[in-house]
């Protein structure tokens, strides 16, 4: 996500000759070259560049079959739903949603980080040296690469299974779902240099100090983090699919049960919601334990607000209905708009500085984008009225006994990952205006170190 490939260095002496021996090559290769290609050239009537197509042209051809595959994977998917008899087709697809909502939306995110990296890389602010990256991370052309083959790749699987299982082949419909979390699996951890080694290796050791936070607490680490927690349904339905998927559910009716292993009053769905909170509390702690600033533990206490939203919803289903409407569900309401509203402040008075938003959208080149948002009041109105109300919407993702909406929900966690991604903007801003405060104050100590260093004393001889 961050990381970038391992270049070797040219100027290896296993790689090189000496300047001298390079001298006297270059010279020769230069005459033997001035005298040849004097025969060459009338014999080459057309260049291999007059050959191939411009990159325009290319770019539009893509651009076409992406549509048009785009086309054909909607008409299939509608088809091959329509066969089925409308009392299951609901319950299909509250299945097949299940399976590939996930990967829909880690899709989504990755392309939104794309978006990020390309107006940090317009802006004056340097993402590389707030992530610490070295000089070949990947760009956001990359990022975009990937989320185009994650864009191509999850939803053809999805209409392989919606095809399949309307013509009855239940067993290989089932078998899409498994394959492609195989295949995703084996691509985050192969070992070998492809597919952006590095940058996968990044991921996932920035996934285990999250996940173990031993260590001294990096930007990268809880900024990470706090990405996951809005991610946290995503981590929820991965884990129904995973268990359907050991149990051998996938394309059946057997999950339909909610008192079941997989179905929706299982303990492991709150379990998998609060568990990117938890990463987050125990990093707060840590950052406590290494700094001793009282700010980490009011951090932390944000993060433990979400545990009562979630557990007092999943309490639902092993409660009273009675017990449920006059005592739990008041505590659960209470308890999400406290989440709601302290999440909010610190958003606007911590993670973000109002006074300091003055380089995020000024891009080193004029151009259309940063006209309409450099200094203007309406985006800081804007980010702060729609912080505040995905913010109150959020509880309802959070919610288990909620989740038979499925539409609803995953408008609304689409919703919060669009939150996030403006959420990032600002907090890198506000990472780097710090970064440079600290390094002014610096370059000011030594400076004026120097100045009385330099400066003449008076003594009598």
């Amino acid at each position: 996500m961050f990381g970038g490939q391992v270049i070797p260095p040219s100027k290896s002496p296993h790689l090189r000759k000496s300047d001298k021996e390079e001298g006297n090559v270059e010279m020769e290769g230069l005459l033997h070259s001035t005298g040849s290609n004097d025969l060459k050239i009338a014999s080459l009537p057309i260049t291999t560049a007059a050959i191939m197509p411009s990159p325009i042209l290319l770019w539009r051809f893509k651009v076409l079959l992406f549509f048009l595959w785009g086309f054909i994977c909607c008409k299939i998917g509608w088809d091959s739903v329509m066969r089925m008899s409308v009392n299951l087709r609901d319950l299909f697809l509250y299945e097949a949603f299940l399976y590939y909502n996930p990967l829909l939306l880690v899709t989504m995110m990755v392309w939104l980080w794309g978006v990020n990296l390309w107006v940090f890389a317009q802006s004056t602010i340097s993402y590389a040296k707030i992530f610490d990256l070295d000089q070949n991370h990947l760009t956001h052309r990359e990022i975009w690469k990937v989320a185009t083959w994650m864009t191509i790749i999850v939803p053809t699987s999805m209409t392989a299974y919606l095809y399949l299982y309307s013509h009855g082949e239940v067993s290989l419909a089932a078998s899409q779902p498994v394959l492609l979390y195989c295949a995703v699996s084996l691509v985050l951890i192969f070992p070998f240099d492809i597919f952006y080694l590095s940058s996968r290796y990044y991921l996932l050791r920035t996934l285990w100090r999250i996940v173990f936070p031993l260590q001294a607490i990096t930007f990268a680490d809880f900024f990470v983090a706090d990405i996951l927690t809005s991610m946290s349904k995503v981590f929820s339905d991965l884990e129904r699919s995973v268990c359907r998927m050991v149990h051998r559910q996938v394309a059946t009716i057997a999950w339909f049960e909610a008192d079941s292993v997989c179905g929706s009053h299982s303990i492991g769905i709150p379990i998998a919601l609060v568990l990117p909170y938890i990463f987050r509390l125990f990093q707060c702690l840590r950052q406590y334990k290494d700094t001793k600033e009282k700010t980490t533990l009011f951090n932390a206490l944000k993060y433990s607000t979400a545990v009562p939203v979630i557990f007092l919803s999943a309490l639902k289903y092993h409660v009273l209905l009675d017990s449920w409407t006059n005592f739990y569900r008041p505590l659960w309401l209470l308890s999400g708009v406290i989440n709601s509203l302290y999440s909010f402040y610190w958003d606007v008075t911590r993670d973000w500085d109002l006074s300091c938003f003055t380089r995020i959208f000024k891009y080193n080149k004029p151009s259309l984008c940063s006209y309409l948002l450099h200094g203007r009041k309406w985006v800081y109105f804007w980010v702060i009225g729609s912080n505040f109300i995905l913010r109150l919407a959020w509880t309802y993702k959070l919610s288990a006994h909620l989740r038979h909406n499925y539409l609803t929900v995953f408008t609304i966690t689409a919703l919060e990952m669009i939150r996030r991604f403006q959420w990032v903007f600002f907090r890198v801003e506000n990472e780097w205006n710090k970064m440079s405060s600290k390094s002014n104050l610096q370059l000011s100590e030594i400076s004026s170190e120097e100045d009385k260093l330099l400066a003449p004393n008076d003594h009598n001889v």
